[in-house]
């Protein structure tokens, strides 16, 4: 029986990902990037909003990259995996709604608007190729 076992397991087809780590994927490099560039950004934000809009734009952009890791450990069951994929999907959208917040608020300038929102939608497409070919992963 465990023979028979071993065997199976060994015939299991890997996903192409798996020699990978999650944090040597471009999505993950893309994301954290924008994490800390975030983080970076949001240090001048005014103390008044450090428990709103400086938590609310750090937690989406840092949960971009933690969902992708639970996501990752998941993938050998699709339909978890790109339900994952879709909570880093979501993360990531609502974090551009808070950059917008951000520039509305005038506590950053258009051009680093304009690099967030681009990398936001990197990302976002990067999230959005993963879900639409999750076998890839």
């Amino acid at each position: 029986m465990v023979n028979q076992q071993l065997t199976i397991i060994k015939k299991i087809k890997t996903p192409p990902m798996s020699t990978k780590n999650f944090k040597q994927t471009t999505l993950y490099k893309k994301a954290f990037t924008q994490a800390m560039e975030i983080f970076t950004v949001s240090q001048s934000f005014p103390k008044e909003e450090k428990y709103s809009l400086t938590d609310q734009v750090r937690r989406s952009s840092r949960s971009v990259c933690a969902n992708l890791a639970e996501a990752y450990r998941k993938r050998q069951y699709p339909a978890h995996f790109v339900s994952k994929l879709s909570d880093c999907d979501a993360e990531n959208s609502e974090t551009g709604v808070w950059i917008d917040f951000s520039l509305a608020c005038h506590y950053i300038n258009e051009d680093s608007h304009k690099i967030l929102i681009e990398r936001n939608e990197e990302v976002g497409s990067l999230i959005s190729h993963a879900i639409k070919n999750p076998e890839k992963y």
